[in-house]
């Protein structure tokens, strides 16, 4: 018995993450219904395996089940947007205070993500430019070399692009945040943690105003 329910918990959490991915690329919007049958077939899991994925993202705050109606993805408020900010602030900006120096595998993965999102931008893939921000920083917060604060900000960066959703030009609020990403790289690999920080901490405060704004 125990095992059949590891195996069922281990099967829905594999579907869970390939949901919220697809809710972090975009390709579940805002108030979109996820139907059991459709998402059931193609990933080739069980309507039982599937709701309890389900009820995992509805525990993370992406999902929402609505009575007689079905499962949906999340609206979020400006109040959700201020939440998201303040733990944003609390964990990027403790990694890079933590990270001097900084591992060659950690830089490589800040630049990768910044030229990922220029790549993007080159292309006028304005969504695109929005992922590979979010990646550059989940590579922030693995500056500080903890699995569990890599697994919170996959969750973070994933509610967090239901709000980027809302705002009707993407290519004004996505593009200038590269070379902001870019300075605060700059920074980090010159050892100046401090300097990072700051320009971190006003990157934030500048997204966040956007997004409420977006949202009120």
């Amino acid at each position: 018995m125990d095992r059949d329910l590891l195996g069922r918990t281990s099967t829905a959490e594999r579907v869970a993450a390939i949901l919220r991915e697809r809710i972090t690329e975009g390709v579940f919007e805002p108030g979109a219904r996820l139907s059991e049958e459709t998402i059931g077939t193609a990933l080739g899991v069980s309507r039982n395996t599937l709701r309890e994925a389900f009820r995992l993202l509805s525990h993370e705050r992406l999902l929402v089940h609505q009575l007689n109606r079905g499962v949906f993805v999340r609206r979020l408020t400006a109040e959700d947007v201020v939440d998201l900010y303040r733990v944003r602030r609390l964990v990027e900006c403790a990694a890079i205070r933590g990270a001097v120096p900084p591992s060659p595998q950690a830089l490589a993965a800040l630049r990768e993500a910044l030229a990922e999102a220029g790549r993007a931008a080159a292309q006028e893939r304005w969504h695109d430019v929005g992922t590979g921000n979010m990646r550059f920083h989940q590579a922030v917060v693995a500056l500080a070399g903890s699995e569990r604060l890599d697994e919170m900000m996959r969750q973070v960066l994933a509610e967090l692009r239901l709000t980027f959703l809302a705002m009707k030009n993407p290519r004004a609020f996505h593009e200038p945040y590269i070379g902001r990403n870019r300075e605060i790289l700059k920074l980090i690999e010159a050892g100046d943690a401090g300097g990072a920080e700051r320009l971190l901490d006003d990157y934030l405060a500048d997204a966040e105003a956007q997004l409420v704004r977006a949202h009120s």
